[in-house]
């Protein structure tokens, strides 16, 4: 297993849609591991292929304290979606120490395929359903950050990019010496 680089925002690589996943092979098992291995290193609890530079629609999602309960989603869809909506304080490991307010239906039922290409369904609430709708986002090319006021967005973006520069000046100077 090896970790993988995580994307981070505003890298335009983040809004490409990803495709379906149509080989379940030695590879992708390799992929998912690799996945999960760079999702339990970061922490997080949720990360899209999309954010690993990966454009299949496949996702892990360990929601548990313990980080032993890993849930793969491949091609994933929201077959259903309560009317009922909740405010979530949403993070995402492609926008560092950015966390806000994101409304988003309180339950939903996913259906995908495992790791195997076998179908199954899920309906899920509380934290689930906001780690399956955050993730499936990344699948479809879109960041949390897009559900926030333009200003607000524009502030991440800034604060990321300045972020991105200093760690570039750190690295090159650690190269120089």
């Amino acid at each position: 297993m090896s970790l993988l680089n995580i994307l981070r925002y505003p890298d335009p690589r983040l809004n490409k849609v990803a495709r379906p996943v149509t080989v379940f092979d030695a590879r992708l098992k390799q992929l998912v591991a690799d996945m999960a291995e760079t999702l339990y290193e970061a922490p997080g609890v949720g990360l899209a292929a999309t954010q690993v530079d990966v454009h299949q629609q496949l996702v892990v999602i360990d929601t548990s304290d313990t980080h032993d309960a890993l849930q793969v989603f491949i091609n994933p869809e929201i077959v259903w979606a309560s009317a009922e909506k909740k405010v979530y304080d949403e993070g995402c490991l492609s926008v560092p120490g950015v966390y806000d307010d994101v409304e988003r239906p309180a339950q939903v039922k996913v259906r995908a395929l495992d790791i195997d290409g076998k179908p199954f369904e899920l309906t899920a609430d509380g934290l689930l359903a906001v780690c399956i709708q955050h993730e499936m986002d990344h699948l479809k090319g879109k960041v949390f950050v897009e559900y926030l006021s333009p200003l607000k967005r524009n502030r991440i973006k800034s604060k990321m990019i300045k972020e991105e520069r200093e760690m570039q000046r750190q690295a090159q100077g650690r190269r120089v010496g």
